[in-house]
């Protein structure tokens, strides 16, 4: 795939281009109007081939939980016997709740762990059965009551009888970002996971106390960009961390419903490193 396309889907889905811009410059790229239509599948993620992971021995349930505009939505899962876990908060890309962030829940669960997957579009009444609409509820996001309903899982979690009281989060994309934020506002945090998400200010990486899991693909230039600074914020102030940049990676390597970006090796990899590090932190 033409890495230019794959840009031009990177900044259709990260910043306020239009659909009708972005079919317009991707029929510029592929030669035509009948060509771009043609493409448009292999480059759109499609939920329905998400890896569906079995949840035979798994315990889920959809719950609410008090936020800050009304009751959060998630999907949550753990093993089936009935005990205290530790838990994991699994924070979604820019498109709300899905299949794929739900079957990554149940991955995290079948590792041992009490996990949750909270719904930032839950004050919109939950994601949107068709992506642009799901594309446009985000815009209208308030990035700080996003925070703070995520914070707020966390409450939620110690409620929990099966909840140790010991808890991690990994994120994605906008949820990388988002597991970046809760690292430095959320104190009790253990371990944190972010994949390709945008790094916090330097003032704010003061404030971390959970070790740090970054996951980048070589081929993402936008996010890359804030690498460097971020890694020596973490240096100055002796933040246990972990970085990998995968080569050859794109931006959402780990997503197995984005056809053109998914790198199976890198998200192998990248997984494995991720319950590597839960297991060093939470158990």
């Amino acid at each position: 795939m033409d890495q230019r396309i794959i840009k031009l889907y990177d900044e259709y889905t990260h910043t306020p281009l239009s659909r009708q811009e972005f079919l317009q410059r991707l029929a510029l790229l592929t030669g035509g109007t009948a060509a771009a239509m043609a493409i448009l599948p292999l480059i759109e993620v499609n939920y329905a081939q998400a890896s569906v992971t079995k949840s035979d021995d798994l315990f889920t349930e959809r719950i609410t939980y008090a936020g800050v505009n009304g009751d959060m939505q998630a999907y949550l899962a753990r093993p089936k016997e009935e005990k205290k876990y530790a838990a994991i908060v699994v924070i979604h890309e820019n498109r709300g709740l899905n299949a794929h962030i739900e079957d990554v829940t149940r991955r995290v669960a079948n590792a041992g762990y009490l996990t949750i997957a909270p719904n930032a579009l839950s004050p919109f009444g939950g994601t949107p059965a068709n992506e642009e609409d799901a594309r446009a509820k985000f815009q209208q996001l308030e990035q700080n009551e996003s925070l703070q309903n995520f914070m707020m899982a966390f409450d939620y979690l110690a409620t929990r009888k099966d909840c140790t009281g010991t808890w991690g989060c990994v994120g994605f994309c906008w949820g990388g970002a988002m597991a970046n934020e809760l690292a430095t506002n959320v104190p009790s945090l253990k371990a944190t996971v972010a994949f390709y998400g945008r790094q916090p200010m330097e003032d704010d990486v003061a404030r971390i106390k959970a070790a740090v899991q970054l996951h980048y693909g070589s081929l993402d230039e936008r996010i890359n960009a804030g690498i460097a600074a971020y890694k020596e914020a973490l240096n100055k102030y002796k933040i246990r961390y972990e970085i990998y940049l995968y080569e050859g990676a794109n931006h959402a390597f780990f997503n197995d419903t984005a056809p053109t970006r998914y790198d199976e090796t890198a998200a192998r990899l990248a997984w494995q490193r991720t319950l590597e590090f839960f297991k060093t932190y939470l158990k």
